[in-house]
């Protein structure tokens, strides 16, 4: 689907009041953000706070409990599913995982044949094999640059195993295979997670040039960079919050911002539903992220309303699962 020249190809990402509950407490509340389209926004704190629940909800994954955000003018949890179509996971883990057994090309070639079969356009299902061929190819070359991974500087090139990736390698080619959809929001969860120092920086430099070029980018960070729009979560005292607890903040504000400045949001309320991980699960609550795309009862069918939807999580539907995970 080709993009509007004339509109902005990032989203504006806006938060008001924002929370998810869980049957112990609050997993996050009364999150407040502003995001311009093409912003780099870094949701920090520790493991257990509520990041990943932060981050799939504002990606129309998960259902809000209260408060509204909204994706490009698409308003939360309303619009879950149309969010959906204009966002993509980079690595998440439980939702959106590499296989180690495939390779960097058959990633690849996957992401882009299920992309051409789910964007949508009809004109590209009617053009001839070799258009189509060389469509794909640029595509898959255009997602490469950006993400900055080079498959002939890899030990095997295109034939190299996802298991013999190094982490940042990892990184790169996730942030690729997003990429082929031309979203216009990239989410990712333990962008910093096991990275050296160095890697650290060019994984950051690499998020900022995805930014810088349009799309509005949601990292989920142990500690956010200068410069990024912070959100940030606490699970008070280092211990989780139970249902009738007073939840912890949570603020967004710049990350480059001096101490005792003022911050760009008022301060807000959060809090991780238990257990050591802020992975969601299919009640809500802290698990495994894998119940968020495997509970049947949870998925989306409908663009205009998934208010229905009686789960606190969602997937795509069986077409979008495909175009996000490559995988049903």
């Amino acid at each position: 689907m080709e993009a509007n020249p004339d509109e902005p190809h990032g989203a504006a990402v806006v938060a008001d009041g924002f929370g998810l509950k869980g049957p112990r407490g609050w997993v996050f509340r009364e999150v407040g953000l502003r995001a311009e389209p093409g912003s780099l926004v870094a949701i920090e704190g520790p493991s257990g706070s509520g990041r990943t629940c932060l981050l799939l909800a504002l990606t129309g994954r998960m259902k809000a409990h209260e408060g509204h955000a909204e994706v490009a003018g698409l308003r939360l949890p309303r619009r879950m599913a149309a969010v959906r179509r204009i966002s993509a996971l980079g690595p998440v883990p439980g939702v959106s995982d590499l296989d180690p057994a495939l390779t960097v090309d058959e990633h690849l070639r996957e992401r882009a044949l299920l992309q051409r079969r789910y964007d949508g356009s009809v004109r590209a299902l009617v053009r001839r094999p070799a258009e189509r061929a060389a469509a794909t190819r640029a595509r898959i070359d255009e997602a490469l640059a950006a993400a900055g991974l080079d498959r002939d500087a890899l030990p095997k090139a295109g034939r190299t195993s996802v298991r013999d990736l190094e982490r940042l390698e990892a990184l790169r080619l996730s942030v690729a295979l997003a990429l082929i959809g031309r979203p216009r929001v990239l989410a990712l969860d333990d962008t910093d997670l096991k990275l050296s120092d160095a890697d650290r920086a060019e994984a950051w430099a690499l998020l900022r040039s995805v930014a810088d070029a349009g799309t509005t980018v949601l990292a989920v960070c142990s500690e956010a960079p200068e410069g990024a729009l912070r959100i940030t979560t606490t699970a008070g005292d280092g211990a989780p919050a139970d249902a009738g607890e007073e939840p912890t903040g949570t603020r967004a504000e710049d990350a480059d911002e001096a101490d005792g400045d003022e911050p760009r949001e008022a301060e807000a309320d959060s809090s991780a539903p238990g257990g050591d991980e802020d992975r969601p699960g299919a009640d809500g609550g802290a698990g495994d992220t894998r119940s968020a795309r495997e509970t049947p009862a949870a998925r989306a069918t409908d663009d205009t309303d998934d208010t229905e939807n009686t789960g606190n999580t969602t997937e795509e539907g069986e077409s979008d699962a495909f175009a996000e995970t490559g995988r049903s």
